[in-house]
């Protein structure tokens, strides 16, 4: 859906779309650098294109899943109350492109099938969100997911020169 398209959609199809736009901004970063790049932290912040990546996969599973839905996953956060979020743009030999991609399409898909089983004033069901709803949630992720797209931005120009995309 294109910009022009936002105009005549209904409320719940603009927002998807303007969130799909972001998500997709966020993966196309990543696409044609090695596992090697993708890891590099080339600025003053401690940010890399992986770390973005595997983070923006796990909030995505936890704001639409566990707090809009109240879907609960056994040793995972918010059961696990001593995480430690900076840990989710960590990455060790097991975070890889394949994995983590593969694994933000699939939370992405669900996320899809919850919005749109959804309507959009229901509250979180996650009670320390319950004051928020479905509609919010989706406006906080085109935040967030934009927000990580332009750090995304900035990473990969200084890695490559590669601009917009």
């Amino acid at each position: 859906m294109t910009a022009n398209q936002f105009s005549s959609a209904t409320e719940r199809e603009a927002l998807s779309g303007f969130l799909d736009k972001q998500r997709d901004a966020l993966l196309r970063k990543l696409e044609g650098l090695s596992d090697a790049d993708l890891r590099k932290v080339p600025t003053a912040s401690s940010l890399s294109l992986l770390g973005l990546l595997k983070h923006s996969a796990l909030w995505e599973r936890r704001w639409f899943q566990i707090i809009l839905a109240g879907r609960t996953f056994p040793g995972e956060w918010p059961e696990v109350q001593d995480v430690d979020f900076d840990t989710d743009f960590q990455l060790d030999e097991r975070d890889t492109l394949e994995r983590w991609s593969a694994y933000y399409r699939e939370q992405v898909a669900i996320s899809d099938e919850i919005v749109a089983a959804t309507d959009l004033d229901t509250p979180c069901a996650w009670p320390k969100q319950a004051h928020r709803n479905a509609r919010w949630v989706v406006l906080h992720m085109i935040e967030e997911t934009a927000r990580h797209a332009g750090h995304a931005d900035i990473i990969r120009e200084t890695i490559d020169g590669t601009k917009g995309m």
